[in-house]
């Protein structure tokens, strides 16, 4: 174990700030598009569109820190979810995914706690609720069902398009899209989370604890069912990395030289 933490701190302390930066991002972006003083509240309206531009700027952070010189080294997991999956995929040595599942609850929360301290008020205004996903008026079945979906279909397309030769470099551009629309369509179901220290990041602070269980289970679910469909079908999966075409070092290819 300590030999695991003192050469692979880094990666963990990048996950960290990954999801802390993302945590940030969602926050800033949700007070400005929900929060009732907000100007943009005014100009637009239109909750779909918001929600729409909601998910473009929410994509397109995911792609920026994915292809971020941090991102490109640790892996850009970000989710506990996603981590346990390459993990169970024998991509991920079993201290690096404590680690790395450690480093991703202290950045969610950590990131949101920034924002709390920076702009309290606005962040717990019952428009914004500290960017918590919840689930939509439909209940807690629906949106257990929905996290359950959307992750099995992120986890795919991951996958698929980073164990393809020709579309392995734009892995973080379709995870990006995928986030986009999954805030668009999903939101409403299940707040779309699927990441478990994402939504604990968000539930610390107002202690938003009743619905954690959906965002526990569901998201691991989905993506583990992925990773079964893709090892049923006999599909082989290279790196625990969204983006490998780069110079950084790869724990995740180390790790995998020592088991052959």
């Amino acid at each position: 174990m300590w030999n695991t933490l003192k050469r692979h701190w880094p990666e963990y302390l990048m996950e960290a700030a990954e999801l802390g930066a993302f945590m940030i991002s969602a926050s800033v972006f949700t007070i400005l598009l929900y929060h009732p003083a907000s100007p943009a509240v005014r100009a637009v309206p239109e909750e779909f569109i918001r929600r729409v531009l909601m998910g473009l700027a929410m994509g397109l952070t995911a792609v920026a820190i994915i292809f971020s010189p941090w991102g490109k080294q640790s892996g850009a997991h970000m989710n506990p979810a996603v981590t346990l999956t390459f993990l169970r995929l024998g991509k991920v040595a079993p201290w690096d995914a404590g680690f790395y599942i450690a480093a991703q609850f202290i950045g969610g929360i950590t990131g949101v706690a920034l924002v709390a301290a920076a702009a309290g008020r606005f962040l717990a205004h019952p428009h914004v609720n500290y960017v918590a996903t919840l689930p939509g008026a439909s209940g807690a079945g629906p949106a257990f069902a929905a996290e359950v979906t959307i992750s099995f279909v992120l986890m795919s397309v991951v996958l698929a398009v980073s164990n393809s030769q020709k579309l392995a470099r734009f892995t973080g551009w379709f995870a990006g899209a995928c986030v986009a629309v999954f805030i668009t369509f999903e939101a409403p179901i299940s707040g779309m989370s699927m990441n478990p220290a994402r939504t604990f990041g968000s539930a610390a602070l107002p202690h938003l604890w009743s619905s954690l269980w959906i965002y526990f289970l569901a998201p691991p679910f989905g993506m583990l069912a992925a990773a079964a469909l893709r090892r049923k079908l006999q599909q082989a999966v290279a790196c625990a990395k969204y983006h490998h075409q780069n110079e950084k070092r790869c724990i995740f290819c180390e790790y995998q030289a020592t088991q052959k």
